[in-house]
């Protein structure tokens, strides 16, 4: 519906260079609480033109001509219409409203497909950690340490281990770990607490500049809140003695311009095997947001989590198919670890002119790590067992900063962004030791200090003219590795660096606002460990990624939207540290190619559909054929479901994740089993109150979470066998939970 000047909505505070046809037009787009909306879009019907709100909740759109409809949408909200008849500063505000798929905007973005994942987590709010980066699409974890370690995760056809082939940030801050203990870009989400994630950044493949290391598969940011609208308590109480509780405490009041908030969560669950994980983790979260001025914002974040619990590990198939234990018994259950980390981070935004803005973010983390681990049993030593422990203290510093500026070049409308940054990792201690009953160390394979630093330099350009977007960009790394082993008798630092150059270019046709189609491509990496570079003659200390994308997006009506890529993904010759065992392992050159296919239908107001299809094909190239799989690479996943939103207060949500059997070993004589689980999850919100029932594995199926080919053997055996060695998924587990808002 159109709306004049004249409604509340609008308010007129000046005029700005208008004349009889062309007019330039700046505004607001705030919330009914007064808060700038970024990332709101605005759209003039005319001209086509078509602009994002900034970190202030500002726009400026230029060439308006009188009579022009302005629109303006954001996901959570009410889209709001106007009549343009004069130039000038408006503010616009926009009212909350019931998730609807008419407000995804199909136009000429690279990122088009970030609105579905923030429907859908508008729709599913995150219960867990553990569960962000379902989020996805095509996104696959498990879990197989007691719920502490880092997740495995899998995405177009990579078993991508804790982080290897994703680049994994929170508000920018990196997640991923450079040179870990227990492997190469350890990515553990833990800290964040999942009610404070407001929204969600992701790209498939190597095609961003401003995303650097670990960036071949793609890469997920996610933004937590700046503002609380209101404080909150919820508990949370199921099966297996699970409990958790957390506090979200609005420490400001209705200040206009500036929000101070305090997030506590503590979680304790025993999980379901038959020796008690003794899971416990504790996360502390303070932010503080303002705005120093109309035209500059800050906010500062300090987090603290720790975490601590006991494993059953990775069990042998023949264990219990002997019935020496049961699916969630033990052969080792004193497996186990703990890990904390302490954040302080800055993130800041100023408007130098209606033109051009600065992003500038610093961090710091102080990190801890222990795992122990027991994969082999009594392969290597008989009598005391092949216990290990990981374990390091890192420090990471980082800074970045983005200039970003707005210009005409016609008949292009241009924006180009240019940043530089640093990341310095300074870890000391990272040990690989034999250990027994994690008590008594046996001998120590791996004890050194790791030094890494990596700086670097971003160049974006957007170039749009009508119905076509126009994106190359470069970006450029320096990497300087220094190890000093302290196993040697000797001291010397071992040092290595390299630079790597990685272009990149998109391109998006947009014929109308219902379908657009793009092609992506670029070069990507991911570094290889300190101790791999600085130990081994390794040519390829940054082995390079290649990928390229070609798909669409279709809105086919107002409430139904799917989307398809074809893509490939080859990547270069590199070394693996194997932080288990504290060697090398080559591994030739790889590539994947791939289908994704996406639907979402919002079947009525109240009622969302949505699935994603994943198929992948990974090979080695220079195996031979038929020993030329991927290990535990994926090669068919689907995610999808049911989702229902009602204002009166019933929401809730059935859904389902599959993965197909895949090889466990490179001539697939060794399977991976597939799994189909579904997950319901009920909610009513009566007044201030919130009542949810949430049950995983709804169907009580027997799945396997995580799955390895692995040699081992047991204590009561001569010769060592290799198989499958499983970590089982949970049994049907339900947990109530009450949140009460005040």
């Amino acid at each position: 519906m159109k709306k004049l000047f004249s409604l509340p909505f609008f308010m007129l505070f000046g005029v700005i260079n208008a004349n009889a046809q062309n007019l330039k037009l700046e505004g607001k787009v705030i919330t009914s609480s007064g808060v700038g909306v970024e990332g709101a879009y605005v759209t003039s019907s005319q001209n086509e033109g078509h602009t994002h709100t900034d970190a202030l909740g500002r726009f400026f759109l230029n060439n308006v001509q009188k009579g022009d409809t302005l629109t303006v949408t954001h996901i959570a909200y009410n889209s709001e219409q106007l009549v343009i008849n004069e130039g000038g500063v408006l503010k616009i505000r926009l009212e909350e409203k019931i998730t609807a798929l008419e407000n995804v905007v199909i136009s000429t973005e690279i990122k088009t497909l970030n609105q579905l994942s923030n429907v859908d987590l508008d729709l599913n709010p995150v219960q867990s950690s553990q569960y962000v980066l379902r989020k996805v699409p095509g996104l696959i974890i498990g879990q197989h340490a007691g719920g502490g370690k880092a997740e495995q995760i899998f995405l177009r056809g990579f078993d991508i281990d804790h982080g290897t082939d994703i680049n994994i940030t929170v508000d920018g801050m990196p997640v991923n770990m450079v040179s870990h203990a227990h492997g190469q870009g350890y990515s553990d989400l833990h800290f964040v607490i999942p009610e404070l994630i407001e929204a969600v950044d992701f790209g498939k493949g190597p095609y961003y500049a401003d995303k650097g290391n670990f960036t071949t598969a793609g890469y997920v940011d996610f933004k937590t809140r700046d503002r609380l609208e209101q404080s909150s308590l919820s508990l949370e109480y199921g099966r297996f003695n699970t409990l958790r509780t957390t506090g979200l405490f609005k420490l400001l009041g209705d200040v206009e311009n500036s929000d101070a908030f305090l997030a506590v969560e503590y979680q304790t669950t025993d999980g379901p095997f038959e020796s008690s994980q003794n899971f416990n983790r504790i996360n502390l979260t303070g932010k503080y947001s303002t705005l120093i001025n109309d035209s500059e914002k800050l906010s500062v974040s300090v987090s603290h989590f720790n975490s601590k619990w006991d494993a059953s590990g990775q069990i042998p198939q023949r264990a219990v198919d002997a019935g020496l234990i049961s699916r969630f018994g033990a052969i080792d259950d004193t497996e186990g670890g703990s890990t904390d980390r302490t954040n302080i981070q800055f993130n800041h935004f100023k408007s130098l002119d209606e033109y051009t803005f600065l992003k500038s973010r610093a961090f710091f983390s102080n990190y801890n790590f222990e795992l122990f681990s027991n994969f082999t049993f009594f392969l290597n030593d008989p009598v005391n067992g092949d216990q290990i422990r990981q374990r390091e203290q890192r420090n990471l510093y980082g800074f970045e900063s983005s200039w970003n500026h707005e210009t005409s070049l016609l008949p292009w409308n241009t924006f180009v962004t240019a940043g530089v940054g640093f990341r310095y990792d300074d870890v000391n201690d990272v040990e690989l030791s034999r250990t027994r009953n994690r008590r008594n160390t046996i001998s120590n394979v791996a004890l050194g200090d790791v030094d890494e630093s990596n700086f670097y330099g971003f160049f974006n350009a957007e170039f749009e003219t009508g119905k076509w977007l126009i994106n190359p960009s470069v970006r450029l790394d320096y990497f300087k590795f220094d190890y000093v082993n302290d196993l040697d008798s000797a001291f010397s630092t071992q040092s290595r660096d390299e630079f790597i150059a990685s272009p990149k270019l998109n391109v998006v046709f947009n014929p109308n606002r219902n379908i657009q189609f793009f092609a992506k491509t670029g070069f990507g990496f991911h570094s290889n460990d300190t101790r791999v570079v600085t130990g081994e003659e390794a040519e390829d200390i940054l082995p390079k990624a290649i990928g390229a994308d070609l798909g669409t997006v279709y809105k086919l009506s107002p409430k139904l939207v799917v989307n398809a890529a074809l893509w490939y993904l080859f990547l270069e010759q590199e070394f693996v540290y194997v932080g288990d065992e504290g060697i090398v392992e080559p591994s030739g050159e790889t590539r994947r190619v791939g289908i994704d296919l996406g639907l979402h239908y919002q079947l009525s107001g109240k009622l969302f559909f949505d699935a994603d299809v994943n198929l992948a094909n990974p090979r080695s190239i220079e195996e031979p054929e038929g020993a030329d799989r991927i290990p535990l690479a994926p090669t068919f996943t689907t995610t999808g479901g049911l989702s229902y939103q009602n204002s009166k207060g019933f929401s809730g949500s059935l859904k389902y994740r599959y993965i197909q059997d895949r090889p466990a070993n490179e001539d697939n004589s060794i399977v991976a089993e597939g799994y189909f689980i579904t997950d319901l999850n009920l909610n009513y919100a009566l007044d201030k109150t919130t009542f949810s029932l949430i049950i995983e594995n709804l169907f009580d199926t027997e799945w396997n979470e995580t799955q390895f080919a692995t040699e081992s053997r047991l204590f009561n055996e001569t010769e060592s066998v290799e198989e499958i060695h499983f970590t089982p998924g949970s049994p049907f587990f339900v947990k109530g939970k009450i949140t009460f808002n005040f």
